[in-house]
């Protein structure tokens, strides 16, 4: 068995370091933008509809590398 191999996370172990790591970001994310959300204008609708709309997709960006790590045990080292 070639070191590479041994040195990376079986799949199960990839699952759970990244389930816990989503889970982690997600709260603190939520935490951050309800304390954002919180200053934004009272008078101001659009501005806060434009600003949770806009933390709402953008939780994705951070999450997508570390769940393309965890399932990323298909591909082979370049030789």
């Amino acid at each position: 068995m070639d070191q590479t191999q041994t040195d990376r996370p079986n799949l199960p172990l990839r699952r759970v370091i990244a389930s816990v790591g989503i889970v982690v970001f997600l709260c603190l994310y939520v935490i951050g933008v309800s304390d954002i959300g919180r200053h934004l204008p009272a008078h101001n609708e659009m501005l806060t509809l434009a600003f949770y709309a806009f933390a709402g997709i953008l939780w994705g960006v951070p999450i997508l590398p570390l769940i393309s790590w965890s399932e990323a045990y298909k591909k082979k080292p370049r030789a």
